[in-house]
């Protein structure tokens, strides 16, 4: 079975129509044309044997052949890619997700001013030599903010994102809606791109296409489709995180069994994975390699089409939450890998707090809320993605709506296929699988208007978004965008979300984590993430 990206269709289709502003989602899933004459070698580019190496090869659980465009991409490995190849005026930490300083200067003084003032770094170069100045920066938010164009970075961008004004050639200016500290670690997803290469005509199609030319530590040095990327220290970076390998080969293997085996072994091809499966978390660590996960939003949720009677009535969906046996599927279906979820946020949120609804396991309880909603003899057909872990928790599910009297038939697919049906408005029932927004970000506003808000994607899937409940909580949303004390808006947050636990249309079953494996006799200084892809600029070779 394809161990296909935990989030595929789910990144790439659900932040869509965040303000309405963005088209549909055959615009971030283009795929790559031929890019190169034919598949380099994916071999490894000499980390292997004793002790650590200039060199690097990494396997990518995810596939290198969708858009390389930083201002449309959702895909988990090119994301991961451009933080090495490209900068933001500010860039986030990995892990700790605080912003810092990349091509500009500083950070602004005041987040809570609407107009923040960067400079840009001196002597920064693009990888074909060129200075980086102003105009590339009025050249990429000028894309970003231009109406009517289909991007993914618009809709983290324009809501609270007015303009962008030139002072002088290492100066600019971002002008603000309203005071919105959050846009702060936002701007690492308005990569700024040089407008020599990308505005003459056809560039941004070469963008989508695979061309990547940024002022990051590391410079793009081949690229292969559904095959590898290569890449190679940048000689003229000046900027904050440097390369520390000469050379990177990042393998794009999304399926489970040759991902795992590549890293395996005396004589492992490659020195670091992500997207290790739970399954295979022992057999690493017998092998001597460092396997350490990442906790966050990662989650397997349920999506309830409220247009499909009796999925409309609140109790039913509550009942079917409840009924599931959530420790008994973490054990089963995680290998203890994850927390049966207390809030659409993970625990590790800044803004969690444990929801007003939580559902815990209590079948009597589900049992009496299809009764009060006069629903009995209920058949459910549970579609889903294939994606290993989602289908290792699907049995358990379905004991655990047939022991209340629901009659389940599950139902699992190629996550595209899934997601091409709820795109074409067809009808269902309920469907599971995983989602990260942690890819994006961990701000709780980012977060919840990834699954909620007017003209919303997964509004429109869930047909949802005209129920007065709905536009009760989208009007709270707004307001707690919007409002400046940082308390006040973390209160209100709070309380929308019970409102979002309470009705449970999307909802969370479970947050999990997301492994990584590496040899620490080779590789040190990795933090594994808890969304796809890995980082590896602080990470360093082991000399010996």
């Amino acid at each position: 079975m394809s161990d296909a990206t935990s989030q595929p269709a789910l990144h790439r289709r659900s932040f869509l129509k965040y303000t309405g502003a963005i088209g549909a989602a055959t615009a971030i899933t283009t795929s790559l044309s031929a890019c190169s004459s034919g598949p380099e070698s994916t071999n490894d580019t000499g980390g292997g044997g004793g002790g650590g190496s200039d060199s690097i090869t990494a396997v990518i659980g995810y596939g290198n052949d969708q858009s390389w465009d930083p201002t449309k991409t959702a895909s988990a490995f090119t994301m991961a890619a451009n933080h090495h190849i490209y900068e933001g005026l500010l860039d986030t930490d990995p892990i700790t997700r605080q912003p810092y300083a990349a091509l500009a200067t500083e950070p602004p003084a005041d987040l809570q001013a609407t107009t923040w003032r960067f400079t840009l770094r001196s002597g920064a170069k693009w990888h074909d030599g060129q200075p980086v100045t102003a105009d590339d920066v009025l050249f990429t938010f000028d894309r970003i903010l231009h109406p009517g164009i289909a991007l993914l970075a618009t809709g983290f961008i324009q809501p609270w994102l007015k303009e962008v004004r030139k002072v002088d050639e290492k100066t600019v200016e971002l002008i603000l809606k309203f005071p919105f500290p959050e846009g702060a670690p936002r701007l690492t997803l308005a990569k700024i791109m040089p407008k020599h290469v990308f505005g003459k005509p056809g560039g941004w199609e070469k963008a989508d296409a695979g061309t990547a030319v940024g002022s990051g530590p590391y410079k793009q040095t081949a690229h292969h489709p559904k095959s590898n990327t290569t890449f190679a220290a940048f000689d003229g970076y000046n900027g904050p995180r440097k390369a520390n390998f000469k050379t990177m080969n990042w393998l794009s293997i999304v399926d489970a069994a040759p991902r795992v085996a590549k890293i395996s072994g005396a004589s492992a091809g490659a020195q670091i994975a992500d997207n290790i499966p739970y399954a295979n978390i022992d057999q690493l660590k017998k092998g001597g390699l460092t396997v350490e996960g990442g906790a966050g939003m990662n989650h397997m949720f349920l999506l309830f089409n409220t247009a499909h009677k009796p999925f409309g009535d609140v109790r039913v969906r509550q009942a079917l939450f409840y009924a599931i046996d959530t420790e008994k599927l973490i054990q089963v279906g995680l290998r203890g890998h994850g927390k049966p979820a207390s809030s659409f946020l993970d625990t590790g949120n800044p803004t969690y707090r444990k929801a007003k609804t939580v559902y815990s396991y209590d079948p009597d309880k589900a049992r009496q809320l299809l009764k009060e909603a006069g629903v009995s003899n209920l058949s459910v057909e549970l579609q889903s993605s294939n994606v290993s872990w989602i289908v290792d928790c699907l049995p358990t599910i379905k004991a655990s709506w047939d022991a209340i009297g629901v009659k389940t038939t599950l139902n699992p697919q190629e996550t595209s296929a899934v997601f091409a049906k709820l795109d074409q408005k067809k009808d269902f029932q309920v469907v599971a699988s995983a989602s990260n927004p942690n890819q994006f970000g961990i701000d709780a506003d980012l977060i919840m208007h990834y699954n909620y808000g007017p003209q919303n994607t997964w509004m429109g899937y869930a047909r949802w978004e005209g129920n007065s409940t709905a536009k009760h909580l989208f009007t709270l949303m707004d307001r707690a965008t919007r409002e400046p004390d940082p308390q006040k808006k973390k209160q209100m947050t709070q309380d929308y979300i019970d409102i979002v636990a309470e009705n449970a249309v999307i909802y969370p079953v479970v947050h999990t984590e997301l492994i990584t494996a590496w040899d620490a006799k080779k590789i040190t200084g990795v933090r594994p993430q808890p969304y796809p892809g890995i980082n590896l600029l602080q990470a360093k070779p082991v000399k010996g």
